[in-house]
């Protein structure tokens, strides 16, 4: 997976104390998908998913061509969480 990182979403994440790596890692893992929205005419893709180091966070991504853009991404609350624990069966 290849994806599109530009000022704009980098800094975008991070003002939510997220790394691009930490995006990129739920992303290209193995999330659950809890929805799609239309937002200025493109599919965003809402995921959920764990980092490498248990932190579950929601990444919006979109796709550009062959590339994957995150357009944000955040640390999931506590309902996102226990979503998430349903989902996929973990703690």
């Amino acid at each position: 997976m290849t994806f599109d990182w530009d000022k704009a979403n980098t800094e975008h994440v991070r003002l939510h104390e997220i790394s691009k790596r930490e995006a990129e890692e739920v992303a290209a893992g193995n999330p659950v998908e809890i929805g799609q929205v239309e937002r200025n005419r493109e599919t965003r893709t809402v995921l959920i998913g764990q980092t490498e180091r248990g932190k579950v966070l929601v990444v919006v991504t979109t796709q550009r061509g062959e590339k994957t853009r995150v357009v944000t991404a955040y640390p999931a609350n506590r309902s996102q969480r226990a979503l998430y624990v349903r989902m996929k069966g973990t703690k």
